[in-house]
């Protein structure tokens, strides 16, 4: 600005140097740089940590750490501790006894002279289980049942051990006199236990107060046994096994497919019916069935239940099939009273109907021999209601065969053996009621 005022005044310019590319670009380069702010080592801080802090390049560390509960800013000016003006409270080295120990012992310790004197803190963790005693005479009078293999004396020493030891049968099996007493394994030890104090409370009149426990070694042994056949197993048998539970877990994924298609079967089945009977009940489609019939009358024999009933009797597909039960998992023995799932609803109707009529429990405890035992009484209940819906079937087309005859020859009458003609249906329920 100012040189254009003196070109136009015809003032002489001072003498400036000429401004080149590289001078220009010097002086842009100048003023944009900002200097970096000089990181000083804090006072009363060492050399090492504040290299620690700071890398080569000077760069400032995210968190700068400082002493500030010594006071706002000291930072590390502060280098002594500031300890408080109080008197120290006085200690001494007094004696303890414990009172879980029975032997009078005193030890010493170091406590406040102004703590009150209580009892050993750590005595509350001695707890000591209740072993029952007995005389000669409960001894001769109930204790006397195994005499073979547990005198007085081997049953004194057991309890003896159950006192010094807390029942720990492993220490006092490891403890017990084998000179004097015999070999005696863990699980005669515990079961001569339990058997004795179960004996006694029940000579005192304690089985309310102290609880029973009956200890059945021979399982005990056979679960021992077990783990060790476990234990002792070979690679190749480890191998073996697992190969057979995935070959069972992929059965049991098989037939769960299988079971899957089955009912997307027997909907798809029921769903097509639907749509049949649907189907069947418009007038034209009425109209062509009644054609159809008529036509086939004269030329095919009509198809009878009870044909279909005894071949299923005779086949063995009839009844009820139960699933098996045999999963490699947990189970309820209760599921194998559940009834399959590609029963019908008048099946399930019918034997509801049979289970009320009968007066039996729908629901009866589900032990092994009750959960065969009903399955097979609802079986037998399917198979009943069957044969009764084919017996009043036989019953119907006889009749109508009759009234064919006899329209057909009038004057005539139609006579049907008496081995022929079924029982009455009501007769045959009141037979059975009465069984």
């Amino acid at each position: 600005m100012s040189a254009d005022v003196r070109d136009i005044l015809d003032m002489e310019r001072a003498n400036t140097p000429e401004i080149t590319r590289d001078s220009f670009l010097a002086t842009k380069k100048r003023n944009f740089e900002r200097p970096k702010p000089n990181s000083r080592r804090p006072e009363g801080m060492h050399r090492e940590v504040f290299a620690l802090l700071y890398t080569d390049k000077k760069d400032a560390p995210p968190l700068l750490p400082t002493d500030t509960a010594l006071g706002i800013g000291a930072g590390y000016k502060q280098a002594k501790a500031r300890l408080g003006m109080k008197k120290v409270r006085k200690w001494e080295w007094a004696p303890f006894s414990n009172p879980a120990r029975n032997d009078s012992a005193v030890f010493h310790h170091w406590k406040r002279v102004s703590d009150e004197s209580t009892d050993y803190p750590f005595a509350k963790f001695n707890k000591q289980l209740e072993i029952p005693s007995y005389t000669m005479t409960e001894y001769n009078a109930h204790l006397r049942n195994n005499m073979q293999n547990w005198s007085k004396v081997q049953t004194d020493h057991l309890f003896d051990l159950a006192r010094r030891f807390d029942l720990r049968f492993i220490v006092m099996a490891d403890r017990w006199n084998r000179q004097q007493h015999g070999t005696k394994t863990v699980e005669e030890l515990k079961e001569r236990y339990y058997e004795a104090v179960s004996l006694l409370a029940k000579a005192r009149n304690q089985t309310n107060e102290r609880k029973s426990f009956t200890y059945d070694a021979e399982h005990e042994r056979r679960r021992k046994e077990q783990l060790e056949k476990l234990f002792k197993r070979t690679t190749q048998q480890v191998e073996e096994e697992q190969m057979l539970i995935n070959e069972m877990k992929k059965i049991e994924a098989r037939k769960k497919e299988r079971e899957r298609k089955t009912q997307d079967l027997q909907k798809l089945i029921s769903q097509a019916d639907q749509q049949n009977e649907h189907a069947s009940n418009t007038p034209s489609t009425r109209k062509y069935e009644k054609k159809l019939h008529k036509k086939k009358v004269h030329h095919q024999p009509r198809p009878s239940k009870v044909d279909s009933v005894v071949n299923a009797i005779e086949i063995g597909s009839s009844g009820i099939k139960f699933a098996d039960l045999r999963g490699s998992g947990v189970s309820l023995r209760s599921q194998k009273m559940k009834l399959p799932a590609n029963i019908g609803q008048r099946k399930v109707k019918a034997l509801e109907q049979a289970i009320q009529e009968f007066k039996v429990d729908p629901a009866p405890p589900p032990t092994e021999d009750i959960c065969t035992s009903f399955n097979d009484l609802r079986s037998d209940m399917v198979l009943l209601c069957e044969l009764r819906t084919a017996l009043s079937t036989c019953i119907y087309e006889m009749e109508s065969l009759k009234h064919q005859y006899e329209a057909a020859c009038p004057g005539k009458t139609l006579n049907i053996p008496p081995s022929l003609v079924p029982i009455k249906t009501e007769t045959l329920d009141t037979s059975t009621a009465g069984n």
